[in-house]
């Protein structure tokens, strides 16, 4: 630890935001990084603790929390203190693919475990990380990485979103020949489409997969396993197959026909957004629409700030699940994933320009009207959870007029006809089954990984998962690995 009392010196501080009225004017990202002085401060505040929680992915409660990769963080934010980068650069890498990625959409579950934020602010281990990758690549330190020595083992990995492009990062390291098929247009699965420009920026994703490009992986797009190519040929050109096509099957609310005009899925939506915006096209107009929203994670956050940004004359979020608290209850302890409530930059912009948050909590959508076959208002009602099953409140149905409906209700499993194409199967939950902490499937040299095994989950679960899958088919293909 490079200065014992730095937790006790220096108070956190986290990267700046830009107010909410100047930056919903444009999709560009909007926090600006701290002076290297001030991160180091944030990094000297780490403590090194004898039994770091930030690094270990525990299951508590339920849920997990510290880092899914188990990051060496104690290290690299020593090395930030000290000012030793490139010390850091290497530290950081050896566990974490793309920290570019991760220091900017990961919901920290790092923080949530550290000592730190026991009795007071945790570290901003996020933040330091996206520091030590930008600072890296602003100065030249990072560099393609060829394999020294190739194999004559060619892989396919079928999706380029985070598991796949962390899959075939480290089996091209391994010096296996990989070839990434993306069935969108540009690279990056999730990343690319899924995530909104002012989270992730695009030129981040397009600089990652030049690095990758350089470094030998070879990427098709357009190509559509199941449908403009078969599974066959992959199976007879290539050693290995890894399936990492996300889970992208979304759930359909009761009474709702997803066919009126209006209606949409919000990663419909959201990909429809980055595409023009990528494309330098004319965006979605939203002007003068009063947009309803169904689910309260993420998905619908990114809805939220994007249809604020496109100029909607009003925005609801409909959330199932009661109100968190605002701080942790006594039974959910630290270091547990805190259940409190978060207010993210969405909602925060929504309640900058309409005046209050835009979520109504234990609420969900009970069907929808049209007229002249386009939607015009949502029928809602309150719910209650009686006995572990959601019941609708009587008496409480409301109508709200709604121009635009777009659905966030969360994900029912994989597309199938990916996983029909190649014969493996399927668990009751729609995603490939595997053996427990496995990746092989039911069919030889067959491979899956990512929110396409585990389910919708985090990106950096979907790294965490890609990485994992490259060491299990490199054993297949070598007989050992030393990843």
């Amino acid at each position: 630890m490079g200065k014992p009392t730095g937790f006790l010196e220096y108070e956190r501080r986290d990267n700046g935001a830009l107010c909410c009225a100047e930056r919903i004017k444009s999709f560009d990202e909007f926090h600006p990084p701290l002076s290297e002085n001030e991160r180091r401060e944030q990094g000297a505040r780490c403590m090194n603790c004898g039994v770091p929680f930030c690094q270990s992915a525990i299951k508590l409660s339920g849920m997990v929390t510290g880092c899914p990769l188990h990051n060496l963080i104690p290290e690299w934010n020593d090395e930030v203190y000290n000012g030793n980068f490139s010390h850091a650069l290497s530290r950081l890498t050896k566990t974490a693919s793309f920290p570019e990625f991760t220091g900017r959409v990961c919901p920290a579950l790092c923080e949530k475990a550290c000592v730190c934020g026991k009795d007071g602010d945790a570290v901003t281990v996020r933040e330091n990380e996206l520091f030590i990758i930008e600072y890296a690549f602003e100065h030249g330190l990072v560099k393609p990485r060829v394999p020294a020595v190739r194999t004559e083992k060619k892989v396919a990995v079928v999706g380029s979103g985070p598991s796949g492009l962390a899959c075939a990062d480290l089996l091209n390291r391994r010096g296996h020949n990989v070839t990434v098929f993306e069935r969108e247009d540009r690279v990056g699965g999730l990343l690319m489409y899924g995530i909104p420009n002012m989270k992730l920026d695009k030129s981040v994703v397009s600089r990652r997969e030049r690095l990758m490009r350089d470094e030998g992986v070879e990427f098709v797009t357009n190509a559509d396993i199941g449908k403009n190519i078969a599974a066959k040929t992959l199976l007879e050109q290539y050693d290995a197959v890894a399936l990492c096509c996300g889970a992208k099957k979304p759930r359909v609310p009761n009474g709702v026909d997803m066919s009126v005009k209006g209606v949409s899925f919000a990663v419909d939506f959201l990909t429809d957004v980055t595409k023009r915006l990528v494309s330098g096209k004319k965006l979605t107009e939203l002007k003068g629409k009063n947009v309803v929203i169904v689910g309260g994670g993420d998905t619908g956050n990114d809805c939220v700030g994007s249809c604020v940004r496109l100029g909607a004359a009003s925005v609801i979020q409909l959330e199932m699940m009661p109100c968190p608290p605002e701080a942790r209850l006594p039974n959910n302890p630290w270091p547990e994933w805190p259940r409190v409530k978060k207010t993210d930059y969405g909602q925060q912009e929504a309640a900058a320009v309409y005046g209050a948050d835009p979520r109504v909590f234990e609420t969900t959508i009970t069907g929808i009207e049209t007229d002249k076959g386009a939607l015009c208002a949502v029928n809602t009602s309150k719910v209650c959870f009686k006995d572990g099953k959601l019941t609708l409140v009587p008496g409480s149905e409301k109508r709200l007029c709604a121009d635009v409906l777009l659905v966030a209700a969360g994900f029912v499993g994989c597309e199938d006809y990916t996983a029909a194409e190649f014969g493996v199967g399927l668990t009751d939950r729609g995603v490939v089954k595997t053996e427990s902490e496995a990746y092989a499937t039911n069919i030889e040299k067959v491979f899956s990984c990512g929110d396409m095994r585990r389910g919708q989950s985090l990106v950096v679960w979907a790294i965490a998962e890609g990485r994992g899958c490259a060491r299990e088919i490199d054993a297949y293909l070598m007989g050992y690995t030393g990843l």
